[in-house]
């Protein structure tokens, strides 16, 4: 039975209908089991298993298409649960030179460990010109800030002709907006803190995909190094999964409506978002991404015009995350480590009525210099 997006969002992972109980089991709150006899069976021990984490990880499988999760506590561990778990000294690892900087701050880790780091950036499918002899080719589409989109496909046959893995942080997308495994990737990985869950109150991660083999690798990584996510945080995950189409559609709106209203703006340059007809990133992007995200990025005069733009916004947090139903914004340089302009803002469009929200971004600029 095909079924569409928001009827997969709602039932995903949920158990089967059970006279008397809820529809979404409340968190179970464990650190061991009732394990008599032979030390067989799903639940052993809280820091391998946890019932709560059964079902949200069938449920980001079934939005990922058909897949084996591994949840993760953060973004980032679930990062390092693929990158610190399948590479060992002398691999070739190839990272964008554009992604999110804590990965990138991963490199120096892994070159302890006696891997090679090559980098090339997003945009133009760079990476493909450093695949040869590569275990892992890592990607980032779109690229968080600069939001290049690169073709995943592509890049794919190259590698997997090259005999690498290859990884998607589908962070920003989502799998209702992208779904790397289907486009020949290995793993999907991504932050659940973002847009997934969409709330800003929690930190999650997962990896996704279709090889068996490859999933327990990942899992026995997290057992190992003990990455594991709370069962609350799980519970509230699976919660908010069923809001995850309305939300994506939002936020999505808002974004492409706060990009066309900046379009040609006096006061704003560099302007980027891959559902804008026009951007760099478009073509690529229509061929595989089915919603575009809610982030917008373009860059104002300099620090002083950001901060005073940020500042004079009535209805956006200033926050360094995104994907929350809230809308938040901040002057992405003040962090270091990301090649932007001291003026660059990363604008994350959330859920509100979108004419308040283009008029507020418009009246700020309008105070600016």
């Amino acid at each position: 039975m095909d079924i569409g997006d928001g009827t997969l969002a709602v039932g995903a992972g949920r158990p089967e209908a059970e006279q008397f109980a809820p529809g979404l089991p409340g968190p179970v709150f464990a650190a061991h089991y009732h394990l008599a006899g032979e030390a067989a069976g799903p639940y052993a021990y809280g820091r391998d298993s946890n019932p709560t984490w059964t079902l949200l990880e069938r449920a980001i499988g079934e939005l990922e298409g058909g897949a084996e999760v591994v949840s993760f506590s953060s973004g980032m561990a679930a990062v390092a649960g693929v990158l610190l778990s399948r590479i060992q000294s002398g691999d070739v690892v190839v990272l964008p030179a554009d992604c999110y900087q804590t990965t990138r701050a991963l490199k120096e880790r892994l070159e302890s460990y006696g891997a090679e780091i090559r980098m090339g950036p997003t945009a133009g499918d760079a990476q493909i010109g450093l695949v040869d002899g590569a275990r892992l080719v890592w990607l980032e589409t779109p690229s968080n800030p600069g939001l290049d989109v690169c073709d995943i496909r592509r890049i794919v046959e190259a590698a997997h002709a090259a005999g690498a893995l290859v990884a998607v942080d589908n962070t920003l997308a989502t799998p209702l907006g992208q779904r790397p495994l289907e486009l020949g990737a290995d793993f999907s990985v991504a932050s659940d803190t973002k847009s997934l869950t969409g709330h800003g109150d929690l930190l999650l991660g997962h990896v996704a995909t279709r090889d068996p083999e490859l999933a327990e690798g990942v899992r026995f990584w997290r057992k190992t190094v003990g990455a594991v996510p709370g069962p609350m945080e799980a519970w509230l995950a699976h919660r908010s999964l069923a809001t995850l189409q309305l939300r994506l559609e939002r936020q999505a709106a808002n974004a492409l409506a706060l990009a066309e209203a900046l379009r040609g703006h006096p006061k704003v340059s560099g302007l980027r978002y891959p559902g804008l007809p026009g951007d760099p990133a478009h073509e690529i992007a229509v061929r595989q991404m089915r919603r575009f995200g809610c982030v917008v990025s373009f860059t104002l005069k300099d620090e002083a015009s950001a901060e005073r733009f940020l500042g004079s916004l009535r209805l956006v947090m200033q926050a360094t995350s995104f994907g929350s139903v809230h809308s938040s914004a901040e002057r992405r340089g003040r962090w270091g480590g990301d090649a932007v302009a001291p003026g660059f803002i990363r604008f994350s469009a959330g859920i509100e009525d979108t004419a308040d929200l283009v008029a507020d971004v418009l009246r700020a600029l309008e105070k600016t210099t």
